[in-house]
């Protein structure tokens, strides 16, 4: 009881003598454990501080009696991940791609390790199974951008499609609303041609023969005469109904108008070489690769 409590007449309990509007403040301190419980935890930070990293600092933080670093932990324990992969990984770098397939001792490794690979790094963009989004492709099908063999998907992943790699696809689809190069109402009817192609519907105005014109003129060099596209350049076949951003109408005079660039980034660098063999053993398994 502190020494200025007093004692209610009514109650009969401890008050710490304040009143507001007839109601009066208890003298009730905390049980002497909570206090105690309370001051350890103080205690009990103030050597976390000392002995784990706690402070930032201008260019770094407090490093700890302790040293721990959990990015170091993760390092440690990955590259003793690798020691018991070790052998094996080895064979997988040293067997051919097509050898891999072949065996499936080594295709089970190099699906193991490369699933694991997709879901940490591709799956953001490609989906967890694979099959894609809008703008992303589905690589379950057989409809590949820049081709679906293993030395073309492994080229693909290494250095990537406009990715500022000297080496990456650079495949771009020109903006013809936006460049002036094509009107509205040639990119209109062109759109309803594709569909066309695809055995779409189409507006009940469309002028087929115009559209032809519009295409051969505008679109065949890239995706061809037939438009069954050109992997060379990444142009896709238009007659087949998988299209990435999608074969509406309205859709389809948006990707003619501003046309399309999207990015993949190249892996080579980020990923080791037998990471990249095992990623593309697993993209081809997938069920598109040819």
């Amino acid at each position: 009881m502190s020494e200025h409590s007093e004692i209610d007449s009514v109650s009969g309990r401890s008050t710490t003598g304040h009143e507001w509007d007839g109601i009066k403040e208890l003298n009730t301190p905390l049980p002497r454990w909570w206090v105690l419980a309370f001051y350890t935890t103080i205690i009990w930070s103030i050597g976390y501080w000392v002995v784990y990293p706690a402070w930032p600092l201008v260019s770094g933080y407090t490093t700890g009696l302790f040293h721990y670093s959990t990015r170091a932990s993760v390092a440690t324990d990955l590259a003793e991940l690798e020691k018991l992969r070790g052998e094996k990984m080895a064979v997988l770098g040293n067997a051919p791609l097509a050898e891999i397939e072949k065996d499936p001792a080594l295709l089970a490794l190099a699906r193991a390790r490369g699933k694991t690979v997709f879901a940490d790094n591709c799956a953001p963009c490609h989906g967890s199974g694979g099959a894609g989004a809008k703008g992303f492709p589905n690589l379950n099908d057989d409809d590949w951008l820049w081709g679906g063999s293993l030395d073309q998907i492994m080229q693909t992943i290494q250095f990537g499609a406009r990715s500022g790699n000297a080496k990456a696809h650079e495949g771009q689809m020109l903006a013809f609303g936006r460049d002036g190069i094509l009107k509205r109402d040639e990119i209109v009817t062109v759109a309803n041609h594709v569909r066309s192609l695809a055995g779409l519907s189409t507006a009940p105005t469309f002028d087929a023969a115009a559209g032809k014109k519009i295409f051969a003129e505008n679109c065949a060099s890239c995706h061809g005469d037939n438009a069954k596209g050109n992997q060379e350049l990444g142009a896709p076949d238009l007659t087949d109904k998988i299209w990435l951003y999608g074969s509406d109408e309205a859709t389809l005079v948006e990707t003619i108008t501003n046309g399309r660039a999207g990015v993949m980034p190249a892996w080579v660098g980020r990923l080791d070489p037998v990471t990249i063999k095992a990623l593309t053993v697993y993209v081809h398994s997938l069920g598109g690769g040819r």
